[in-house]
């Protein structure tokens, strides 16, 4: 899937705007404006609907609700790809996948290996398997036609697997105690969702209003309430029998710039203000914030290079069209930049404590390095590969 200009703008602009925004947190994080910085994400917030009285600080609302928006748009995306994207055709898809699965294994080996057996730290294993879509699209965006297209594919693939994955992980290991009763009516709930589906309802509003539900049962149940996004998003139909009408792709048109433009900003703000004074190698050497780093920095390009190398070897898939080797480590490095994602499942590991500025740390220090040793990569290996240009 070639990336057009217009789209292409888009991606540098949000990734620059993600940037800003991470700025800005550590700016407020490490001056005079600290104490207000953190009075403002501690502002409580209640609201009562229907009996259900929901009250907590800003910045858990931004986690619960707004990365709910978030994760509707990524699994909307997922669907998409799934459907009728990259990943439909299954020769196509077994080279993301492959990257992928490596992508996502080395780091979370390499975060143990440095965490060790201290069940304290084990919990953030996740943390730096995650890659960030918008800054990796960004950054890869950035280098225009340095980048062959389906190479630039091959990274959004490898991408949205790799959020598949995320999801999974977080629904699987960061769950708390469970409520039943609640997640009984969560069931109810994705069936009536169910049922707008197989009846051919095209229309979003009664989608949107069930998924509302569901993330308020979600939420009382215990279970990470973004998931309720994810599960919202699956049962949006792709287009009606007549192929007149295309709600999911018209959902992803009406989110994507809240989402690109405020909610992974706002998201960015709450979560990368780490206090960078009186930072030492201590901190540096801490086995969270190596292991996150390293995951991100080493852990991605090698694991997605070693499963791709076996995939192509073992004549399971083949590179993508006009791509080189070196091409495919740079994109590789490029996967490692964690960060929303990374930040995200940080707070669920290990909520807002001394740790979570640990993976903070790592994960700026990890997804910075990641980035700049990508675009040097492909950098060289466009220079040595000049029909890679004007592609």
């Amino acid at each position: 899937m070639a990336t057009s200009p217009q789209a292409s703008n888009h991606e540098v602009v949000g990734a620059f705007v993600l940037m800003a925004a991470t700025v800005a947190a550590l700016i407020f994080a490490n001056t005079g404006l600290a104490g207000a910085y953190k009075a403002l994400l501690n502002t409580p917030v209640s609201l009562d609907v229907g009996g259900f009285l929901l009250a907590d600080s800003l910045k858990n609302w931004v986690k619960n609700l707004l990365m709910a928006i978030f994760f509707l748009f990524v699994g909307l995306e997922i669907k998409a790809e799934f459907t009728e994207g990259a990943l439909s055709d299954r020769q196509r898809a077994i080279l993301p996948f492959a990257g992928a699965i490596g992508g996502m294994a080395a780091p979370a080996a390499i975060f143990l290996m440095m965490a060790g057996s201290n069940p304290a730290f084990v919990n953030g294993w996740a943390i730096p398997s995650a890659t960030d879509i918008a800054f990796a699209v960004g950054v890869v965006a950035l280098l225009g036609s340095r980048v062959p297209p389906a190479l630039k594919a091959f990274l959004l693939a490898v991408a949205v697997i790799d959020d598949l994955g995320a999801i999974l992980i977080i629904a699987v290991f960061y769950t708390a105690e469970i409520s039943f009763a609640a997640l009984g009516l969560a069931g109810i709930a994705m069936a009536l969702l169910l049922v707008l589906n197989l009846v051919g309802v095209t229309r979003i509003l009664p989608y949107m209003l069930l998924g509302v539900a569901l993330w308020l049962f979600i939420l009382k149940s215990g279970v990470n309430p973004t998931l309720a996004g994810v599960i919202t998003a699956l049962f949006v139909p792709l287009r009606d029998r007549a192929d007149t009408v295309h709600p999911l792709h018209d959902l992803v048109d009406r989110l994507k710039f809240s989402v690109v433009f405020l909610i992974m900003p706002i998201f960015a703000f709450a979560n990368a203000g780490v206090p960078l004074g009186g930072l030492g190698w201590s901190d540096l050497a801490h086995p969270v914030t190596s292991g996150v780093t390293l995951g991100l920095l080493l852990g991605k390009p090698l694991g997605i290079t070693l499963l791709v190398f076996l995939a192509v070897r073992s004549g399971m898939a083949r590179l993508p069209d006009r791509a080189s080797w070196p091409q495919i480590v740079g994109v590789a490095f490029i996967a490692g930049i964690g960060f929303t994602m990374s930040l995200f499942i940080g707070v669920l590991a290990f909520g807002d404590g001394d740790l979570m500025n640990q993976v903070r740390l790592g994960v700026l220090l990890g997804s910075t390095l990641a980035a700049l040793a990508g675009v040097a990569v492909l950098s060289m290996a466009a220079r040595r590969s000049p029909a890679v240009q004007g592609a």
